[in-house]
C-alpha cells in the first residue's frame, strides 16, 4: 500500500474566473512541486482543457483525471470525476447541450481560453462557462453515470454554491456517496450539524483558481499499487470513490 496524494478540483485559464497563468503545464508543474501524485483538472462546465492537462500532467509525473466543476439549475456545484477522458469529453458534449448561452464579457468575468499541450491558445469558448445550466440537482448522478462517471457536491462547506448554504441540508436524494470540503477543519462541525454528513467519504481539494491557491500535499488514499501502472492507480481511486 502505498500513499497517493491528490487534488480533485483545479481550474484552468479556461474557466473565466481561473487565472491566465492557470495553463496545463503549469497546473501540473505546481502540482508536482507540492508534492502531489494525482491531480483533477474540473473547470466550470466544460472539460476541453482535459486533453491537454492528461498530456502535461504525464510529463510532470503526475496522474490526471479528467473533470469537470457542473454547475446545477440550483446554482449548486457539483464535481464530476471521470475515469476515462474519452467519456469525459463524450459528456462534455452533452453539457454543451445543457448550457445558457450568454457571451463571455472577458473584461467582466475573464478569458475563457482552450490550450494545447504546449500551452499554446488554440480557441476561446464564445459563452460564458460560469452560469447555471439546465440539469437539476437531482438529474446530475443519472446523467454522469451514463457516462461512466462519479460526481458528489463540491466545497459543502461554503456559502456560495454549496450545497447545504442553497438547500439548507445535505440531501438524501439523490444520493452522493462522496462530499468535498474546501477547509477540511470544518469537517467536525459539519458531521455534528448533518447526519448524512458523516456517512459519505469525505474528499479535500483546494478549488484552485491561481496557482498559489495549488496546496502542498495534505488529502490521500492507500492504494495497493502493484503491479503499478497509473491506470491501476486511477482505477484504485475510482473504486475507492464507488464504494466497491
Amino acid at each position: 500500500m502505498n500513499r497517493y496524494y491528490y487534488d480533485f478540483h483545479i481550474h484552468s485559464c479556461l474557466s473565466p474566473c481561473g487565472d491566465d497563468d492557470m495553463t496545463p503545464n503549469n497546473i501540473a508543474g505546481m502540482g508536482a512541486l507540492a508534492g502531489l501524485q494525482v491531480m483533477a483538472l474540473t473547470d466550470h462546465n466544460t472539460c476541453k482543457n482535459c486533453p491537454a492537462f492528461y498530456k502535461a500532467a504525464r510529463k510532470n509525473g503526475i496522474i490526471p483525471i479528467a473533470g469537470m466543476e457542473l454547475t446545477t439549475a440550483e446554482d449548486i456545484h457539483i464535481v464530476c470525476l471521470f475515469e476515462n477522458l474519452e467519456d469525459a469529453l463524450r459528456f462534455d458534449e452533452f453539457v454543451d447541450t445543457q448550457r445558457i448561452r450568454i457571451k463571455n464579457r472577458p473584461d467582466i468575468f475573464g478569458e475563457q481560453q482552450i490550450m494545447d499541450e504546449n500551452d499554446d491558445i488554440i480557441g476561446k469558448e464564445e459563452f460564458l462557462l460560469s452560469n447555471a445550466t439546465l440539469l437539476t440537482i437531482e438529474q446530475v448522478p443519472d446523467a454522469v453515470g451514463k457516462y461512466n462517471g462519479i460526481c458528489y457536491p463540491a466545497h459543502i462547506d461554503r456559502e456560495a454554491n454549496g450545497v447545504i448554504a442553497t438547500l439548507g441540508t445535505f440531501p438524501e436524494e439523490p444520493f452522493f456517496r462522496c462530499a468535498e470540503f474546501h477547509d477540511k477543519e470544518k469537517q467536525t462541525e459539519y458531521k455534528n450539524r448533518f447526519s448524512l454528513v458523516k456517512e459519505k467519504t469525505l474528499l479535500v481539494s483546494s478549488d484552485a483558481h491561481y496557482l498559489w491557491d495549488i496546496r502542498d500535499k495534505d488529502a490521500f488514499f492507500e492504494i495497493d499499487d502493484e503491479p503499478y501502472s497509473s491506470d491501476k492507480v486511477r482505477k484504485e481511486i475510482f473504486r475507492l470513490l464507488r464504494g466497491e
